[in-house]
């Protein structure tokens, strides 16, 4: 951990600063988990060792909960799981993921001590809690997972004050990180990283913070002097400035007063009105517009929870037929609704609406994000990908490329997406130029290609810029 230092950052407590400087794309540290767990949704899909997604896997034959992909990943889980593995078995069924998490916590830290690895710059003991400044509504359910945890913590492992107890379960409410499977595009468990809590937020960061082979690792997004202080988002950027305080707030317990939040950076492009030949709507049209929009994107979100992707496309339709003409290409809620419908409708198999929705999305991230953020570079990937299912080749080529260029510095080359996305772009590029040597034949190869392996069905939908947007877990 020669990279960073320990400091007393102004108004924010403990945090993280730079001994050296780093350049776009450089791993300023990696990490591996204190503990992890899979959610309880994703129990039986998810390896509980190496968090890979399998068709197929094998379950403990003593507890009946954990699965794992084969005998080698068992053995590998098999120190973290086996007191776990008791303890489901006495109890008769396995808790939630918290009591789960911090049951895995207590167990390493009572047989190592308070410092696991030589790279640890912080104590559990020295983070915080928060308990204090919880809601009525949340310490409830605090309370009732602490009742749980002492039902479920066997009487043969070591006993600790209800104090020690509650500190932990405060620690991972407010710092547990979203554990992904292997690609890195599905949330499917959640885990504790010491030294990631140390970094403190920001909602224009310098870093970001991606898993990568089971590690955190903590990646610059730009050029970061020796000295300057090393800061992640907590929260989408995407969000207005008073909501993402709020969120911050009621989530994390901290009022940010970083200059995009002070300054309200932004926020006129993400509520704008549509300007043509310098000539804009009126508050009073571009009000009316954005409630008509937030009023369908309620109904929107319930039909796509109940799977009636049909139901969705005619609600989008509807709302960017009378809102696109009226609101700018950054409105947040037009943004969700070109989103969503290029979501669904790829996977309805409807490629040219998918590839032109997903194209004004990306052009309105483009005016929003940082240069490289995550979601803006898989939201990229994702038009890419559209746009060559639709056979238009040079588009989805660029955007591939684009989205490759900005995985590149937020994932690194090593990571299996950025992998992936290679793959695309070489591709792509080979498509491209019999493109330009010879279109008619080029369509002519594509479709019997089509004829002979027809395109597979799109996974149903759900949003993988929201994986990203959301690293750090939130208890529901």
């Amino acid at each position: 951990m020669e990279n960073v230092a320990v400091f007393d950052s102004p108004g924010k407590g403990r945090g993280l600063k730079a001994t050296k400087e780093f350049w776009a794309g450089d791993v300023i540290f990696s990490e591996p988990s204190l503990a992890a767990v899979v959610f309880d949704s994703l129990a039986e899909r998810i390896c509980h060792s190496c968090f890979r997604r399998q068709d197929k896997l094998q379950r403990c034959g003593q507890c009946k909960f954990a699965h794992y992909c084969d005998r080698t990943c068992q053995r590998a889980g098999w120190a973290e799981h086996k007191q776990e593995c008791g303890a489901i078995k006495a109890h008769g069924k396995a808790p939630n993921e918290n009591i789960r998490l911090v049951a895995r916590i207590m167990w390493r830290l009572d047989k190592e001590g308070s410092v696991v690895s030589d790279i640890q710059l912080t104590t559990l003991e020295e983070l915080e809690d928060h308990i204090t400044d919880m809601q009525e509504d949340d310490l409830k359910e605090f309370k009732v997972d602490i009742h749980n945890f002492l039902d479920y913590w066997p009487r043969s492992s070591k006993q600790h004050t209800i104090d020690v107890i509650s500190h932990v379960f405060g620690v991972i409410n407010c710092n547990g990180f979203t554990v992904s499977d292997q690609r890195g595009l599905q949330a499917v468990g959640v885990g504790l990283f010491p030294n990631l809590c140390l970094v403190n937020h920001d909602c224009w960061p310098n870093c970001t913070v991606i898993l990568n082979h089971g590690k955190i690792e903590l990646r610059s997004l730009g050029k970061i002097a020796e000295g300057e202080e090393l800061t992640v988002s907590y929260v989408d950027y995407l969000n207005l400035s008073e909501e993402r305080r709020r969120l911050l707030k009621t989530q994390y317990f901290f009022d940010c007063t970083c200059e995009h939040c002070k300054n309200h950076t932004k926020d006129d492009l993400k509520m704008a009105g549509r300007e043509v030949d310098e000539v804009k709507p009126s508050d009073e049209q571009v009000k009316e517009a954005t409630d008509f929009c937030f009023e369908r994107l309620e109904k929107m979100d319930k039909a796509r929870l109940n799977g009636d992707y049909h139901e969705v496309v005619k609600i989008c339709r509807e709302c960017i037929e009378k809102t696109e003409p009226i609101l700018a290409d950054t409105h947040i809620y037009l943004l969700r609704m070109w989103s969503t419908l290029s979501e669904v409708q790829a996977y309805l198999q409807y490629f040219d609406d998918a590839a032109e929705y997903a194209r004004k999305m990306v052009e309105g991230y483009m005016k929003l994000y940082h240069p490289n953020n995550a979601a803006l570079g898989m939201a990229a990937m994702r038009a890419g990908v559209n746009h060559w299912q639709a056979g238009l080749i040079e588009v989805g080529h660029g955007m591939i490329c684009k989205a490759y260029a900005i995985l590149m510095v937020t994932h690194g080359p090593t990571h299996p997406i950025t992998k992936d996305l290679d793959a695309m772009r070489m591709q792509t590029e080979m498509e491209l130029r019999m493109f330009k040597q010879n279109e008619y034949i080029y369509h002519s190869m594509r479709e019997a290609a089509l004829k002979n392996k027809p395109m597979t069905m799109m996974h149903e939908p759900k949003s993988v810029e929201e994986g990203i947007k959301n690293l750090f877990h939130r208890r529901k």
